[in-house]
């Protein structure tokens, strides 16, 4: 499947995939005069490997753990968690819709993320306890599955696929505002995020549309690795892989409390 992603299509215009324009008949001549060898051409920059996405996703994923263990140790106020939960918004709007691969916005996205996700994790924690051992042993059960659904191509990555599972995203983010709106009425919204029937049907769905993203990450990286992306575009696969990790974790940490108790 040839990828849309702007970055792949530089990358082999760079690496000479671009025809050009029609040689002029002067142009003709000197090639016709060249010399019948001439060695093989190589990138103006160092490719991305696998090894490249592995480390710097270490670093990420490893910024946001201490970032989230520092704010559950410190015991940070909810104020403080709730303006790195917008400033981590707002970096990752900049890093996905301008495919950023500036090391200190991503890692920036990473620490403010964890200190938001390690005041929401201590809440969890002291009504439930070991509820986010669960949602972290979760999570890493979530990874390793999509990983080896993609490996064994159970699942291929299509066109098809990704356009419904976007549509598929877009309406689930559209019905969590309506929610919101609707809660400040009522209280309880549309019932959408409640310990019931459709409360726990949407969590489902939520953790499945999170999966869904991790496999378009794993896609993102083989193909970039396939198709020689610089070696920098790895920062923003590892911010793809947080970012989907980040929502997975949430949705499940919810969806176990509502069969938890506090007793």
């Amino acid at each position: 499947m040839e990828s849309k992603n702007p970055v792949f299509s530089k990358s082999r215009q760079q690496a000479g995939g671009w025809a050009g324009p029609n040689p002029s008949p002067d142009m003709l001549q000197n090639m016709y005069d060249a010399p019948s060898y001439a060695p093989p051409t190589r990138p103006a920059y160092r490719t991305m490997t696998l090894d490249d996405v592995v480390v710097r996703g270490f670093l990420t994923l490893g910024a946001l753990v201490v970032a989230a263990a520092a704010a559950w140790v410190l015991n940070v106020p909810p104020v403080v968690a709730i303006g790195a939960a917008v400033v981590a918004l707002i970096l990752g709007l900049i890093a996905s819709f301008t495919q950023s691969t500036n090391p200190a916005l991503i890692l920036g996205y990473a620490v403010f993320e964890g200190v938001f996700l390690g005041k929401i994790s201590a809440l969890f924690e002291g009504m439930v306890s070991g509820i986010v051992l669960q949602a972290v042993l979760g999570t890493a059960f979530a990874f390793g599955a999509v990983l080896t659904v993609y490996s064994l191509r159970v699942i291929r990555v299509t066109p098809k696929l990704v356009k419904y599972g976007i549509a598929a995203a877009i309406a689930a983010l559209g019905l969590v505002l309506v929610n919101l709106l609707v809660g400040i009425f009522n209280g309880v919204g549309l019932g959408l995020r409640t310990d019931s029937p459709i409360g726990w049907i949407f969590s489902i769905v939520m953790i499945l549309i999170g999966c869904f993203f991790l496999l378009l990450d794993f896609d993102s990286i083989e193909q970039g690795v396939k198709q020689g992306a610089p070696e920098k575009f790895a920062w923003q696969c590892a911010f793809g892989l947080t970012l989907s990790l980040v929502w997975i974790y949430l949705e499940v940490l919810r969806f176990i409390s509502y069969f938890t108790n506090s007793d």
